[in-house]
């Protein structure tokens, strides 16, 4: 009976004020929570309703505790970035910028130096962890390639001109959590103002002759399109053509130019501006059938399989993740209670 007493009061113990989850008994704080919530919020003048703000939370808090879930694996597997590792990374970002203005932008984003290490040794943790138990995992043979476009021969068919596309973008909108900024710099513009100074001076580097994929990596704040240059693949004409401004612009250009700053709508149709972009004109695809032995054909097939593998790896692998944790939310509980009542 003594023993079952112990029991009980160890599974209802309450955990300190200031934490609001654990993963596997290491504490999420409750101050981590509201810095990335706060964060989500930006510069939004709407203030949100108390079941808004507890929804934004429950998410926010979902993000931090997969995160943890995710470090604690590579920590596992002796994974975690070291800190020669970490200094190293801040100095690329450091490279291209003064101190002031480096310093000036971590002011900017609500950061100290120690926050972005925190951030970038996350990052280099995923990524080595990724490298290790995904990447290394997925292979496409030449049988592969060669089977899916027997497949999908008519794919590469063009039955009308094809636009290869990259862009740099920077929009107006404050990231949700900061180590969901992907470019190599953590550059992210957190208003308006901060958008075209920073679009302007990106345009200007381009004019001046730097590597357009070099600074879309750097800079653009696209998650999809940053960490692979910019390069958004190819849209047909008449997906382009759907845009008029967009189209106008691309359809001048030849090979390798760029466009003039062009404003990004919040959505079709809508006069409000959430960000700028500038894009280049990879290659223009004439109609016709594309053969095997084209090596951009192979490259695209071979990328596809590849990134489809990666994804379905990933998605089992988190799943895998979160069913092997020890997950306590405090947050949603008391969520759940103050909402049940």
């Amino acid at each position: 009976m003594l023993l079952l007493t112990f029991v009980a009061v160890g599974c209802n113990r309450q955990p300190a004020a200031d934490v609001v989850a654990t993963v596997n008994g290491k504490p999420i704080a409750k101050a981590e929570l509201e810095k990335y919530y706060k964060g989500q919020l930006g510069d939004s003048q709407q203030t949100p309703s108390q079941e808004q703000a507890d929804s934004m939370r429950l998410n926010v808090l979902r993000g931090l505790i997969d995160e943890e879930i995710f470090q604690q694996r590579a920590a596992k597997m002796n994974l975690t970035a070291t800190n020669e590792e970490v200094d190293a990374k801040v100095a690329e970002m450091k490279a291209p910028v003064s101190e002031e203005q480096f310093n000036q932008h971590l002011k900017d984003s609500g950061l100290t130096l120690d926050d972005l290490k925190r951030d970038v040794r996350r990052s280099l943790t995923s990524e080595k962890l990724l490298n290790k138990e995904i990447n290394s995992r997925i292979t496409v043979s030449d049988g592969d390639v060669s089977s899916y476009y027997n497949l999908h021969k008519a794919e590469f068919n063009l039955v009308e001109t094809n636009y290869h596309l990259a862009q740099i973008i920077v929009t107006s909108q404050p990231a949700q959590q900061p180590q969901q900024v992907s470019n190599l710099q953590a550059s992210k513009a957190a208003n308006d103002t901060e958008a075209k100074k920073k679009i302007q001076a990106l345009k200007n580097r381009l004019d001046s002759g730097e590597d357009f994929g070099t600074l879309a990596m750097n800079f653009s704040e696209s998650p999809q399109t940053a960490p692979n240059g910019g390069d958004m693949g190819f849209f047909t004409e008449s997906q382009l053509r759907s845009d008029v401004d967009l189209f106008s612009a691309i359809s001048k250009l030849t090979p390798g130019k760029v466009t003039d700053i062009i404003p990004v709508p919040e959505g079709p149709g809508s006069k409000r501006v959430i960000g700028y972009a500038i894009f280049k004109l990879v290659s223009r695809e004439p109609a016709g059938q594309r053969n095997l032995n084209d090596p951009a054909v192979q490259q695209a097939i071979r990328q596809q399989l590849k990134d489809g593998r990666s994804q379905l790896l990933k998605n089992a692998y988190f799943e895998m993740l979160r069913d092997e944790a020890k997950v306590r939310n405090y947050f949603a509980e008391q969520v759940f209670k103050n909402e049940s009542k």
